[in-house]
């Protein structure tokens, strides 16, 4: 956790710091916040995590937010731990549930907890991939050789599918 200064000023969204004469973010062009509102913020979501229950029971609305093996999902599950998230891991109808039988787990959390868990998912895929910064506006995209045109998922361009190559960036389709 990085050190916030009372007395300058933060963009919510980026969080790049600037003097307390700027009120505005230059990259992302909304308002800047004061270091004192950052610090409200910082320490509203500790109290928040501090305060949620890392129970899970039989009442509570419960929501399957990914699929995958076992060691991928318990990697997942410490990292919303973490974070005061509870979550299961569950197996599908073939599985054993416990893990041991090759199937696939899902790993369940509140459905209150949602919102939260998403943050703290998205948060890891942008520490593990290095895709922050990059447009991921094109990711939707995919290549049918049905249709006289493609939009490349990967740079956006826009090529004949007749070539199987994205002429821009190279990707192979």
């Amino acid at each position: 956790m990085r050190y916030i200064d009372p007395d300058l000023n933060y963009c919510p969204e980026c969080d790049e710091e600037y003097r307390e004469d700027f009120d505005t973010c230059a990259a992302c062009n909304i308002s800047l916040i004061s270091g004192t509102e950052r610090l409200a913020m910082e320490e509203a979501a500790k109290a928040k995590l501090s305060s949620r229950s890392m129970e899970i029971s039989p009442d509570d609305e419960l929501a399957n937010i990914r699929k995958g093996s076992v060691g991928e999902m318990k990697q997942l599950q410490a990292l919303l731990g973490s974070a005061n998230i509870p979550s299961l891991l569950a197996g599908d109808s073939s599985s054993c549930g416990k893990g041991c039988c090759g199937t696939e787990m899902y790993l369940q959390i509140k459905v209150a907890d949602g919102n939260d868990a998403m943050e703290v998912l998205a948060e890891e895929f942008k520490r593990t991939t290095a895709l922050d910064s990059h447009d991921l506006s094109n990711v939707h995209a995919v290549f049918d050789t049905g249709v006289a045109k493609s939009i490349c998922p990967a740079c956006g361009c826009k090529f004949s599918t007749s070539s199987s190559t994205c002429p821009d960036c190279g990707l192979c389709f």
